[in-house]
């Protein structure tokens, strides 16, 4: 058994957009997400959040569902459609009358919210307007961070800005594979700096409207990549992958500025003027706690030749990417904890000692409904690998304090629609009916041990 420390947070996440539904109840306006997916082609089979889990009306039930396993926390965002419809202006107060009810039912259950105010979801309108393209949706985003820490600021301990800034600024504006579906890889860059500038201006809005205590950190999702081989060009494709999946978004958050590798390596995409005076001072600011998200680790080595389709990585058209070897997630995934390991200590090491938690975690597989339930071995199997390691970890003086699993519930997968499950609680989309997978089991009972057999 290894047993973890007192208070170590154990939790499970969400997005809204993935499970709440009921996309155009109680003066919600559209979001990105709602425009793509109702585009033809955009999402695997058609599917649309419309309903999704159906989160939203049943997050009394949910919420039970989760002090029945046991949690501490729960991660949850917030619709920024369904508080500000246009993104920007006066809020709506129903759906903030939502998220006050849902942490007020939390909070009655024993469980802490951990709130996260963006998970892609940006308000349509906004991107009319020009999207994380535009320097004043940074501006909007501090005003509807102030909104939702006027409201909730006494009640949750945990304020989180953005989630993977990475997929929505290159999967949303340079492959287009995500929502706008844009795919322009200078706007990408551009997108990703009004990203990080929304996470320092909300930094700020949020110290200002929060009580002492209350902390505020982002989700990251670092890209682990390892060379093919020991040749130079292996090497080179990883240092730039490296950059754009990893240093492009540590180092202004957590060393006050970008890298010159990676200016250099795009230079001929963008002057990067987009960066003004005291921008990464801002970015910089101060925060509390940085959040992990960790699925898998990559293999890259140069030689590769332009696809001709849309790339997410600028200026990286000559790195191929060389498919998984050995066991994989039904994403297609190479399934190594040990690139936790790696990727935990370097941040530890590299970036000061920050303290963090692992904000998602998890795996898709193909799940099969049995009548005694689904029995989800594998998953199992890649949690406690990786739980084992964040052990190890906060056993060598890395300062873990939290593992959220990816995710509560099966929902709607982004691109791949409903044709992927990450829960440890399957959801039967035509009753929406729950039901435990032996991996919600296996996780409660790890929950109550504080450790893992």
């Amino acid at each position: 058994m290894t047993v973890f420390p007192e208070g170590f947070v154990w939790g499970a996440a969400t997005a809204a957009y993935q499970v709440e539904g009921s996309t155009t109840v109680d003066g919600r306006g559209a979001s990105i997400w709602d425009t793509f997916a109702q585009t033809p082609g955009k999402v695997l089979g058609g599917d649309t959040g419309d309903v999704a889990a159906d989160h939203y009306r049943r997050f009394r039930a949910d919420v039970a569902l989760m002090a029945e396993l046991g949690l501490s926390a729960y991660r949850f965002s917030v619709s920024w459609p369904r508080v500000q419809p246009g993104g920007r202006g006066p809020v709506n107060e129903p759906g903030l009358d939502h998220y006050e009810a849902l942490v007020d039912e939390l909070l009655g259950h024993g469980i802490m919210p951990v709130l996260t105010l963006y998970h892609w979801d940006l308000p349509q309108e906004l991107e009319d307007a020009g999207g994380w393209g535009e320097r004043d949706t940074a501006n909007r985003f501090a005003e509807y961070a102030a909104s939702v820490a006027g409201r909730l600021g006494d009640r949750v301990p945990l304020w989180t800005t953005l989630n993977e800034p990475w997929c929505a600024a290159f999967l949303g504006y340079a492959s287009g594979e995500h929502a706008p579906g844009r795919t322009d890889p200078a706007l990408a860059l551009r997108a990703a700096h009004h990203l990080l500038l929304a996470h320092g201006l909300g930094v700020q809005a949020l110290r200002s409207a929060l009580p002492g205590g209350a902390q505020v950190s982002i989700s990251v999702n670092p890209f682990v990549v390892l060379p093919a081989s020991d040749t130079p060009e292996a090497a080179d494709a990883a240092r730039r992958i490296d950059g754009l999946g990893t240093r492009l978004f540590l180092d202004p958050l957590l060393r006050n500025g970008y890298p010159d590798d990676v200016r250099h390596d795009t230079a001929a995409l963008t002057d990067w003027s987009f960066v003004t005076d005291g921008d990464e001072k801002t970015i910089a600011a101060p925060i509390d706690l940085l959040g992990i998200n960790y699925y898998t680790t990559n293999t890259v080595d140069g030689g590769g030749r332009p696809s001709g389709n849309p790339s997410p990585w600028p200026g990286c058209d000559d790195v191929r990417w060389i498919a998984a070897r050995g066991p994989a997630t039904a994403m297609g995934w190479t399934i190594d904890a040990g690139g936790l390991r790696g990727l935990v200590h370097r941040v530890h090491e590299e970036y000061g000692g920050i303290p963090m938690m692992i904000t998602e975690n998890g795996a898709a597989f193909d799940d099969r409904m049995h009548a005694d339930g689904v029995r989800d071995a594998e998953r199992i199997s890649y949690l406690r690998d990786h739980l084992a390691v964040v052990h190890e970890a906060i056993s060598a003086g890395v300062d873990l304090r939290g593992y959220f699993v990816w995710s509560l519930l099966d929902n709607f997968e982004w691109s791949f629609g409903y044709s992927k499950r990450f829960g440890i609680v399957h959801v039967d989309y035509p009753t929406q009916r729950r039901v435990w997978k032996d991996s919600a089991h296996w996780y409660r009972d790890v929950i109550r041990a504080n450790g893992v057999v």
